[in-house]
């Protein structure tokens, strides 16, 4: 792996970075799979057609999406509205390990591989930024210095505003401990899409009362404080604005018992989000976050007034979010922090990306049916006919249907279907056909049939993307199994659906608590060669809503599998914890979950 700044003559770059595995930005487009977004469910009523998205998933599968969808039919109503993109990602995320008794560091994704994971998504959020829009990404010292090339020459160097330092104002003991300079500020980079474009809200800042002492010491006959100067350059304190807010920005870092802290790694201040989404977009606007972590950007930006998108592909994040938004009115008020917001949550609609509720696609009706196939699959909408039978559209160059189970639902594919859809079209095609059909309605096992020339693709839904046609295995979005791996960066390829895992419990109860004993856990996976597990093996963590509200799971509380193993796999609550009933989640390091609903007389 080699990692490097190559500078060489070229007609448009004077120099680059360059690294093993850098893919050109035309093929990273051409060849990052969509997946669609499955509407899972929408909180609040919407007086218009927008609302707030939250969205799990791998990022760049869903900006591909986005992509796709804003040079389409803009279902999503994305185009040309994204005006503002923050990101906060992972900084080549560190796990400890052991080497000769001593604990080190090793990131978790390393030089080339972290560079070329972040530039790919980086290349797709400015296709998806409206021609006005801006980016803000947050880095450590680590990775900024070769991600700030990777971003000159993804947006041009001409389109680099600032260089913002975070200056965390509080670094702890560990810190100030240490032998070399203490590290307490981040960077954050300024880009936009069209420096001569742009939304800039200038922004201010109250003087110190240092600074009015010093400057603003003369008093008028009506006893209104004057800047120091001469007459005619009269400025009243009452009248300024405050002091024009520079690129260093002293802000604390969100302290122990501060009322914002969710216990969330790499949460970030609400004040540095309010100063950057006030800056660079407008009310009515859409600003987004594709690492979104514990949703503070989308937080702020509804206080805001600003419409919001976030994405994460951690379903510890996505739960985090889906709390703080719904409690939102509890939430300190950004203008007022003495006081709280008040105000109840905007509507939001949860989706998922990549990992599929099949029941729920088989309920819908057909038209939504063949838009899902026809996404799912990357097939472009084309009806025509051929020989007279329709078809449904393109996969790339490649005549598709969509096999209509709700009209022929006796109907099963099996070679004599094939047999006779060769003998109306086989001279008229090319080298693939491809038909996508429920799993149930096809009779044979192979995933293509040749008849003359023509391989028939059959591409069964559900099941994993068909490794064949994409160049790479299939790959699960994975979930932490320990509190310290949340921030991992992961991605996936292609798609999969929901198979709920195998779990076993006992549930007790005595005189002060209600102990879970998990006794069985076992991940259900559909493949065509199938990995065997050992108990608690897929286990990633347990979630708890203490008192569920029969609506919405609302977390109260993580227990990460690592943790559950040196417990034994015992769970135990105070009674007093729990009013009438409480909602568990099993989940699967493939974000495969098992909910339990249990009531207090449930434990026995």
């Amino acid at each position: 792996m080699v990692t490097g700044i190559y500078f060489f003559l070229l007609k448009k770059k004077e120099y680059e970075l360059v690294y093993a595995g850098k893919e050109r930005k035309e093929d990273i487009i051409a060849e990052t799979m969509a997946v669609p977004l499955q509407e899972i469910k929408t909180f609040g009523k919407s007086e218009d057609s927008w609302t707030n998205k939250l969205i799990f998933g791998d990022n760049l599968q869903i900006l591909k999406e986005i992509y796709n969808d804003q040079r389409g039919k803009n279902l999503l109503d994305t185009k040309d509205k994204i005006r503002l993109i923050y990101i906060d990602p992972p900084f080549a995320t560190k796990q400890d390990f052991m080497k000769d008794g001593e604990k080190v560091y090793q990131d978790k994704v390393i030089g080339a591989e972290f560079l070329e994971f972040l530039r790919e998504r980086l290349i797709l959020a400015k296709e998806i930024l409206a021609d006005d829009g801006s980016l803000y990404i947050h880095l450590d010292g680590k990775k900024g210095h070769y991600v700030k090339i990777l971003l000159d020459e993804i947006f041009g160097e001409n389109n680099f505003i600032r260089e913002i330092i975070w200056d965390r104002m509080n670094p702890s003991g560990g810190k100030a401990a240490a032998e070399n300079w203490i590290h307490a500020h981040d960077t954050v980079f300024y880009y936009t899409k069209n420096s001569n474009d742009k939304i800039f809200n200038k922004e201010y800042e109250p003087y110190s009362e240092e600074y009015i002492e010093e400057r603003f010491i003369h008093k008028d006959a009506n006893g209104r404080y004057r800047l120091q100067g001469s007459d005619n350059r009269k400025q009243y304190l009452s009248e300024s604005k405050g002091k024009a807010v520079t690129s260093v920005w002293g802000i604390p870092d969100i302290n122990v018992m501060a009322t914002e802290r969710l216990d969330y790694p790499t949460q970030k201040p609400e004040v540095i989000l309010e100063r950057i989404v006030k800056a660079s977009s407008n009310k009515g606007d859409i600003v987004m976050d594709f690492f979104a972590g514990s949703g503070t950007t989308l937080s702020v930006a509804e206080k805001l007034d600003r419409k919001w998108i976030g994405c994460d592909c951690g379903k510890f994040a996505i739960y985090t979010i889906q709390k703080r938004i719904l409690n939102i009115t509890e939430s300190k008020d950004l203008d007022d922090k003495e006081n709280g917001y008040g105000k109840e949550y905007k509507p939001f609609t949860l989706y998922n990306a990549g990992l599929y509720d099949y029941k729920k696609i088989k309920e819908l009706p057909w038209e939504k049916y063949r838009d899902f196939a026809l996404n799912l699959f990357e097939v472009r909408d084309e009806k025509h006919k051929v020989s007279g039978i329709e078809i449904d559209g393109y996969r790339g160059n490649d005549n598709t249907i969509v096999f209509n189970h709700e009209k022929h639902k006796s109907v099963v594919l099996d070679y004599g279907y094939i047999d006779d859809l060769h003998k109306h079209v086989g001279s008229k095609i090319g080298d693939k056909f491809f038909i996508i059909a429920p799993a149930g309605h096809v009779d044979f096992l192979e995933d293509y049939v040749e008849r003359g020339k023509t391989r028939y693709y059959i591409l069964r839904i559900p099941y994993s993307i068909i490794n064949e046609l994409h160049n790479r295995d299939f790959e699960n979005i994975k979930q932490p199994a320990d509190e310290k791996d949340v921030n991992n960066t992961v991605e996936s390829v292609g798609f999969d659906f929901i198979h709920p895992p195998e779990v076993e419990c006992l549930y007790k109860s005595d005189k002060k608590n209600f102990p879970i004993n998990i006794t069985h856990f076992m991940s259900k996976i559909r493949s065509k060669n199938p990995q065997k597990y050992a108990n608690f093996e897929t286990l990633s963590m347990v979630m708890v809503d203490y008192n569920y509200n029969g609506e919405v799971f609302d977390l109260d509380k993580t227990y990460f599998a690592e943790g559950l193993k040196n417990d034994h796999y015992k769970i135990v609550f105070d009674k007093s914890m729990i009013d009438k009933k409480m909602m568990i989640i099993y989940m699967d390091i493939f974000g495969n979950e098992k909910r339990e609903v249990k009531q207090v007389s449930d434990f026995k």
